[in-house]
């Protein structure tokens, strides 16, 4: 895969890994969208997702043929080429002129919301007491022994 743009010089990250600046070639194994991004000084950073399809000799069936039958080794080279916009460099007075209107506008919807009711913070449920006239159980209980106060199923064999 060979990216170019325009003007030349660009970074490229393919997949979020840097592989050079432009032009530039990268091999590539899997088909599939990849996401591509521009960035150059004094350019709008680009992201795209680039779909890469695979060719007909790529589609199963016909891939199994291609790759053990057919001698030889087929290459699959794609160009993308991308032009850079350059950065509209924006004057600082409008910049602020924006962030006081701004500002303004949330002074004035804060004023306009009420505050939000206070209420009381919700009760916790406390542990369910336990049966009247039975002490809770001492300490943990080996298993399959009953607990103090439990009926057996059915009939335990003599100890």
């Amino acid at each position: 895969m060979t990216i170019r743009t325009t003007p030349p010089g660009a970074l490229v990250y393919v997949d979020d890994y840097e592989i050079g600046t432009t032009p530039v070639s990268a091999n590539f194994t899997y088909y599939g969208p990849r996401k591509i991004r521009l960035v150059k000084d004094g350019y709008e950073t680009r992201t795209i997702l680039q779909p890469v399809p695979p060719p007909w000799y790529q589609v199963p069936p016909l891939d199994f043929i291609t790759e053990n039958l057919v001698p030889g080794e087929i290459r699959d080279h794609r160009v993308f080429t991308y032009p850079l916009t350059p950065r509209v460099l924006v004057p600082t007075e409008q910049i602020i002129s924006r962030g006081e209107a701004l500002r303004r506008e949330v002074q004035g919807t804060a004023a306009a919301v009420p505050p939000p009711a206070r209420t009381a913070p919700p009760q916790v449920p406390s542990a369910a007491p336990s049966p009247v006239g039975q002490p809770p159980p001492a300490g943990p209980q080996p298993p399959g022994s009953p607990s103090p106060g439990s009926v057996p199923l059915h009939s335990l064999p003599p100890r």
